[in-house]
């Protein structure tokens, strides 16, 4: 019998990080959790990322995963925005690399189409489509959702000879 291969993804943001786990059997997807990192918006941001780091750190204390995905940073109009998110992003590619795992990137674009089918879904459909594909899934939110988007992604992709080579670079 195949190995279960637990995958971590993430979609990286300063006042919400989402996460979430999904198991990879074969071609058999298998919801596991998923959740909001929030981060206190009062708060500086040193302590901000702090928080991030820390409550992605108990994630993978709590489960284990065996590779992670994050959602690239698209960039937009406002640099300091897109400068701090790129922050969170570091600290959520940080986490699961600190502990020891292959972490992979995925464009927006391509989340979406992994998981929608087109590289332009909204929200709405994403969070449709990740009910459809696991619907055992329990979501807090639409940043949990793109989460699991984003491992889903990766599961669909992982086994792929651009996987492997953005792997071993």
């Amino acid at each position: 019998m195949t190995r279960a291969i637990r995958i971590l993804g993430i979609d990286p943001g300063l006042r919400r990080t989402g996460w979430g786990i999904v198991d990879s059997i074969g071609n058999a997807l298998a919801f596991v959790a998923a959740g909001t990192v929030r981060s206190d918006d009062k708060a500086d941001l040193a302590s901000r990322l702090c928080q991030i780091h820390d409550g992605l750190a108990a994630v993978l204390a709590r489960h284990a995963p065996d590779m992670a995905a994050v959602e690239s940073t698209f960039v937009n109009k406002d640099a300091t925005a897109t400068l701090k998110l790129g922050q969170a992003r570091g600290i959520a590619m940080l986490v699961p690399a600190r502990a020891g795992l292959p972490v992979a990137e995925y464009a927006p674009n391509a989340v979406k189409k992994a998981v929608v089918g087109v590289g332009h879904g909204d929200k709405t459909q994403i969070h449709m489509m990740v009910k459809v594909l696991l619907p055992k899934a329990v979501i807090d939110g639409a940043d949990a959702a793109d989460a699991l988007a984003v491992a889903i992604c990766h599961a669909h992709h992982r086994a792929s000879p651009a996987a492997r080579l953005a792997a071993a670079g």
